[in-house]
């Protein structure tokens, strides 16, 4: 059967999320004057970001909920851990506003979603909360381009399991075989997509991140996501579409 919808990654994927957020951290800190505490800019950013993935994953385990693994995260960058709810709070908050300030799709989004818009249904599977994505969405100009938003957070349910997936198919009324999902992350987006049923794209746009799972296709950009969909395949190696 054809494919005959797109679910898509947001971070990373349609929005330069790294480069917003080493943008927003480096300027938050020097707003705070406490930049020369974290060297250079890539470095306090990839504290960061370690510290984020580490507390991310205590609330994807259901150890904390989604706002008290921002609080820790801001305490543990700080190095005060005990720091109140709404100082951290409040941080994180000013760190925010300087992080939106930076946000800006990739130059291949728009094109590539006007190129799709007639043929294909297009969809949304993230790995946070509809009440950070949906707003985000709004603000790129993209939000009216989804037919659905499906966020882990409010899900239950986050990418690379299965059911955040079949979750996103079933909101499309779909079955996993009639869909790709579209993600820069190798395991994440395109192992968990290939495993639930879905046809996974990686989106590598840097390149030299190793050769990635076995049965995906690995483009560079999303210039070259329509070859991917019009060839509409199934296959057993991993795809060279570069």
């Amino acid at each position: 059967m054809a494919i005959r919808a797109v679910l898509w990654d947001i971070d990373d994927t349609l929005f330069d999320y790294t480069g917003a957020d080493r943008a927003g951290l480096a300027a938050h800190l020097a707003d705070e004057g406490i930049a020369e505490r974290y060297g250079a800019p890539h470095e306090a950013l990839a504290l960061w970001r370690r510290i984020t993935e580490r507390h991310w994953g205590r609330f994807a385990a259901g150890e904390v909920d989604f706002q008290g693994q921002r609080w820790d995260r801001v305490r543990e960058f700080l190095g005060a851990p005990g720091l109140s709810d709404a100082r951290a709070d409040d941080w994180f908050g000013r760190y925010v506003e300087h992080y939106q300030d930076a946000w800006v799709l990739f130059p291949d989004v728009v094109p590539a979603l006007d190129v799709l818009a007639a043929g294909y249904r297009h969809g949304v599977l993230t790995n946070s909360s509809l009440a950070n994505q949906d707003p985000k969405l709004r603000r790129l100009g993209l939000r009216d381009r989804f037919e659905v938003l499906v966020c882990a957070v409010d899900l239950g349910v986050s990418k690379p399991e299965a059911a955040a997936f079949l979750a996103a198919c079933g909101e499309l009324g779909l079955e996993p075989h009639e869909v790709v999902y579209v993600g820069d992350q190798p395991e994440i987006d395109a192992r968990g997509a290939r495993d639930a049923g879905l046809t996974a794209v990686w989106l590598d746009r840097e390149g030299g991140r190793g050769p990635g799972p076995d049965g995906v296709h690995r483009i560079a950009g999303l210039d070259r996501l329509p070859e991917v969909l019009a060839a509409d395949t199934r296959f057993g190696a991993r795809s060279g579409i570069r």
